[in-house]
């Protein structure tokens, strides 16, 4: 028997967090991150993390585990996920992964096999030097000139799994993609997959408020401080508002300049979450355009819950 699992997905600002945690008090849920940058402490308002007062006493995962300059994998977020998903399970509860990061949930949800593709240690242990010697960037730029796909995915901190896609194209001549695209993953367990969305402007127009708020709610000095500990090559700060506040500091924009591209980024990511889960997951969708007030939202939390009690077979609390 696989275990039952609920996913909640959608770009950035569409309203993920207020919809799980009422799913969760429906389902007798416990919720596990699906945020690559939730997982740093101290970086709270950028992420647009979770307050405890919004978790209204749902268990949270994956929250607040590494150190600002420590690197995190999608290797790394699959392990430890599918142990909360064993542990969550064994309680009686229902496991839900909530976010928007569609690669490290993916690599949760299917099994991949990358392992039985063939190796070249002498040519991993050249990549490997040259990483010491030019750095990570360098070794990371003939990815990006192979496999563009898998470079955007994976970053160059990451140095092992970078490498080890320019092993898998060097013995194969095909690219890390190429194998993703090719393999017909099996599912690990009995899902259902909920995506959120609503109209595009209106969406834009969220993102643009939540930055607001965002720097509103002290982001700058949460940038600053990151800034004066001299946190800087690091992954946590390629993260899309704080990337750009480097800006700022460093003299490079105006702080106006800086709060612009901050939403900029934001929607074109929001877009491309929405590209990726369209593309690359079975995902059954939620408009949330006219959710806004009370009875709308309720409408469709009701649908969303017949959903999940139709797909997993399992009853609600009500």
């Amino acid at each position: 028997m696989k275990q039952k699992l609920v996913v909640i997905i959608g770009p950035t600002a569409v309203g993920k967090t207020a919809l799980s945690i009422e799913l969760a008090k429906r389902f007798n849920g416990e919720i596990i991150s699906g945020d690559s940058m939730q997982i740093y402490k101290t970086m709270d308002v950028g992420t647009a993390k979770i307050t405890e007062d919004e978790m209204d006493g749902i268990p949270h995962y994956l929250i607040d585990i590494k150190e600002p300059d420590e690197s995190f994998s999608a290797a790394e977020f699959q392990r430890i996920v599918r142990e909360k998903i064993n542990e969550i399970s064994s309680r009686g509860k229902l496991p839900m992964i909530v976010g928007g990061t569609g690669l490290y949930i993916q690599s949760v949800l299917y099994d991949y096999q990358f392992s039985e593709a063939p190796s070249d240690e002498a040519f991993r242990k050249s990549l490997e030097e040259k990483a010491v010697s030019l750095g990570n960037e360098a070794v990371h730029e003939e990815l990006m000139k192979i496999d563009p796909e898998s470079g955007a995915k994976i970053h160059p901190n990451n140095i092992r799994r970078v490498i080890r896609a320019l092993e898998i194209y060097h013995c194969t001549g095909k690219t890390m993609t190429d194998y993703q695209q090719r393999q017909t993953p099996e599912p690990l367990y009995d899902e259902v997959l909920i995506g959120l969305t609503m109209d595009r402007d209106l969406l834009y127009d969220r993102i643009n408020t939540r930055v607001n708020h965002m720097m509103n709610d002290g982001l700058l000095p949460e940038v600053r401080r990151l800034y004066d500990a001299g946190l800087r090559d690091c992954q946590s700060i390629q993260a899309i508002g704080y990337k750009e506040l480097y800006d700022y500091l460093d003299g490079q924009a105006s702080l106006e300049d800086a709060v612009e591209l901050l939403k900029q980024n934001s929607r074109r990511y929001a877009k491309r979450q929405l590209t990726w889960f369209r593309n690359k997951m079975n995902v059954s969708w939620f408009d949330l355009t006219f959710a806004g007030s009370n009875a709308e939202f309720q409408k469709k939390f009701n649908e969303i819950s017949h959903e999940i009690e139709g797909k997993l077979k399992i009853k609600s609390n009500t």
